[in-house]
């Protein structure tokens, strides 16, 4: 085992790996909890005609799985410390745009995940994902990735009933006198705390203060006995394989932007967090990537099996940094946080107290935590400005991510044409600028 991850090179050893391990499991565990509530659209009182919402404990198990089946991937084929989740932006993505804006039912959702992943598949194996991902400009990227941040941000916001809507000005600050907003807002404040005092598992650690202070003040209901803290694994049937299934209903105008949207998302996100991580643990070689290609493939057959149990695109988190900087290098470190994904799969009934109050702290956070690309924009040139500013702006504002592409994607091959910049757009922008246009056509 040592000489598989050589440890010898890379100076360290059984006790780092564990540690890095648990660190990085720590780090991201509130997913366990956040997915599920997410795409049980928990907090959502109207439901559009066909959409139904997702069952909790079958997410829960299908989430659990993914991350450990993506985590055991990356670590034992890649062989890096980084630990796979199904994505956060995505999940929001999933559930707020596709299922209650579009209207699409989650099983046919579903699906569009699985053909992303395994279009993921086929582009990693030819070599063509890394040439599409060097095709769209960096500033692009960044603006992606902040946009969705603040997307994420503001979902949580609304849900905590921080931010509720208003018949005059369309949002207003919510009752924060009310219990419910105030245990939210304590929950929020918790989490800022821990993170900025170094807590690697801040956001994790706020959860269970949250859920305590809750139980305490009598608006959560407390777990009953053991039985309401470890169960047997609850049954992933509900929906498991409900992919292939409806792989028929995917052939529309709505899903095929969808698809687009699932694979341009986790093109960046993965390509960002691979070199992040890397680069902070040493393993970034004359400013390559060593084994990109197996990391690619790992993150890609993640996602596949991650829709086939039925949850969201799977993708690498940067919550991995955590382990590294415990000391994480080799994929040990991956595979030790797989196998605690897989001994949480026998605490589902603390679904029962993880409530929208519960959640929205970890969705406001991880959003500012995103929303930090902002800073790395060159805001300073009008033509790169534009369609970022649009990126990130109308995705909150429309509560649509594939829609804050769309408008910042027609943007840029305009306003870099008026600057007399045409050398620098890729054929394959021109390529999304038409596409988003007759999105919005056929949307109309």
């Amino acid at each position: 085992m040592k000489k598989y991850f050589h440890f010898k090179e890379l100076g360290t050893n059984y006790r780092t790996e564990f540690m890095a391990g648990l660190t990085t499991f720590l780090a991201m565990a509130y997913i366990l909890f956040v997915i599920p509530s997410t795409l049980a659209l928990t907090g959502v009182e109207e439901l559009p005609d066909g959409v139904t919402r997702m069952d909790q404990d079958a997410v829960f198990v299908a989430t659990a799985l993914a991350a450990a089946v993506g985590s055991f991937f990356m670590g034992i084929i890649a062989k890096y410390p980084i630990v796979l989740g199904p994505g956060m932006g995505l999940n929001a993505f999933f559930a707020y745009t596709v299922m209650l804006g579009y209207g699409i039912p989650w099983e046919t959702a579903l699906s569009g995940v699985l053909v992303s992943g395994i279009i993921f598949l086929i582009l990693t194996l030819t070599g063509i994902r890394e040439k599409i991902i060097n095709a769209i400009p960096a500033n692009l990227k960044l603006a992606v990735g902040a946009g969705i941040g603040l997307f994420i941000a503001f979902i949580g916001l609304q849900s905590a009933g921080i931010v509720v809507g208003d018949p005059d000005t369309l949002l207003a600050l919510g009752d924060i006198t009310s219990p419910n907003v105030l245990l939210a807002i304590f929950g929020l404040i918790v989490s800022v705390v821990l993170l900025t005092l170094g807590f690697k598992a801040g956001i994790f650690y706020g959860m269970i203060l949250t859920v305590v202070a809750g139980i305490t003040f009598g608006l959560i209901a407390p777990p009953s006995g053991v039985d309401g803290i470890v169960s047997s694994v609850p049954s992933i049937a509900p929906t498991f394989g409900q992919a292939f299934f409806h792989l028929g209903d995917i052939f529309t105008v709505e899903m095929l932007l969808v698809v687009l949207t699932f694979l341009f998302v986790d093109f960046f996100d993965t390509a960002g967090t691979l070199v992040a991580v890397a680069r902070q643990a040493g393993l970034v070689k004359n400013n390559k990537l060593p084994r990109a290609g197996k990391a690619l493939f790992a993150d890609s057959a993640a996602t596949v099996v991650g829709a086939t149990l039925g949850t969201s695109t799977t993708t690498s988190y940067v919550d991995s940094a955590a382990g590294v900087g415990v000391g994480g290098r080799t994929g040990f470190t991956a595979v030790v946080a797989a196998g605690f994904f897989l001994l949480a799969l026998f605490f589902s009934p603390l679904l029962g107290v993880i409530t929208s109050e519960v959640t929205a702290p970890a969705l406001i956070i991880v959003g500012i935590m995103m929303s930090s690309a902002l800073k790395e924009i060159d805001w300073d040139q009008f033509e790169i400005a534009v369609p970022a500013f649009f990126t990130v702006l109308t995705m909150p504002l429309t509560y649509s991510i594939a829609t804050g592409i769309a408008i910042g994607f027609i943007f840029y091959p305009i306003t870099m044409l008026l600057k007399k910049r045409a050398s620098e757009i890729h054929p394959i922008m021109y390529g999304m600028f038409v596409i988003f246009v007759l999105y919005f056509i056929f949307l109309s």
